[in-house]
């Protein structure tokens, strides 16, 4: 059973079964514009086998990373099996500075564009699973800057997921880019699962940065209007936000955005808070156009 290879904020392992519920009975063609770890993309490579997928990231080293999954597995997998030798093998103090290491010339790589993708492939993996909670986070220079986790003995190669994964995704169209450009693959016959980056329920909760050009309101309204757009072509859609109303009744906010889809609350663990106390279950939206499509 292949599951998400890297550790994701916002992954949907755990609302899977609510997800699950809002799938169509039959899908042909998926495409999913903010893949992220692809919880929901393989659920539906698993299930459905679908003939045509497109998935979309704006991480370009997230993509590069599925691709070299896809299309390099086992060179991928010999490169992460010697990192973890290196890392099982030191004291953690050590490993601190080893992983600083990685990540100073993962940042190098990545201004080389594409460069060593397999290297950067490993190095994002292998960045995933040492650092803090598995965040994905960059700076205004657009350099990865999650510090070290301290993680005593972590697989950083799951070789028989890797495997799994890879006989997946070779069906599977990539692209790195914004969400928009995925409107030309959409139409009557797609279903359609979004993820964007969530709207921060407290100015204080917006510390982490998914792409130094960050997802204020104003990307939250014109993502509505894409789609209401791909729903006007008959597409399926399924979309996760975050629920305002946790710190804040009066916050409307999706509800009027997105007025004319069906809204369901549903609860969730959210793990990133950096004070344990404040870490648990917290409402989270999902938005669907069953009413208007299906």
């Amino acid at each position: 059973m292949a599951k998400p290879f890297v550790k994701w904020v916002g992954g949907k392992t755990q609302l899977l079964e609510e997800i699950r519920e809002k799938y169509p009975q039959a899908i042909e063609k998926y495409c999913e514009p903010f893949v992220g770890g692809g919880a929901v993309l393989f659920d539906i490579l698993l299930k459905f086998q679908p003939k045509d997928v497109l998935i979309n990231d704006i991480n370009k080293d997230l993509i590069n990373t599925y691709s070299q999954i896809k299309n390099n597995c086992e060179n991928l997998i010999k490169e992460l099996l010697a990192l973890q030798n290196i890392y099982r093998n030191q004291e953690n103090n050590i490993n601190k500075d080893f992983y600083l290491s990685k990540r100073e010339r993962f940042n190098s790589l990545r201004l080389e564009n594409d460069s060593e993708k397999l290297e950067k492939a490993a190095l994002f993996i292998f960045l995933n699973k040492t650092c803090f909670n598995g965040l994905y986070r960059v700076n205004s220079k657009g350099q990865f800057n999650v510090p070290f986790n301290n993680a005593k003995n972590p697989l950083l190669c799951d070789e028989d997921n890797l495997r799994e994964c890879s006989k997946l995704l070779q069906n599977v169209q990539m692209n790195v880019g914004d969400y928009s450009e995925c409107k030309s693959f959409i139409d009557e016959n797609t279903f359609v699962y979004l993820d964007p980056p969530y709207r921060p329920l407290t100015e204080t909760s917006a510390f982490t940065s998914y792409d130094k050009s960050g997802f204020s309101d104003e990307k939250q309204i014109e993502l509505g209007n894409f789609v209401s757009e791909i729903s006007k072509k008959g597409a399926k859609v399924v979309l996760s936000n975050s629920d305002p109303k946790n710190t804040n009744e009066d916050d409307n906010f999706f509800d009027d955005l997105y007025s004319q889809f069906e809204i369901e609350r549903v609860s969730a663990s959210r793990m990133i808070n950096s004070n344990a106390k404040k870490r648990g279950a917290i409402n989270e939206l999902l938005i669907t156009n069953i009413a208007s499509v299906f």
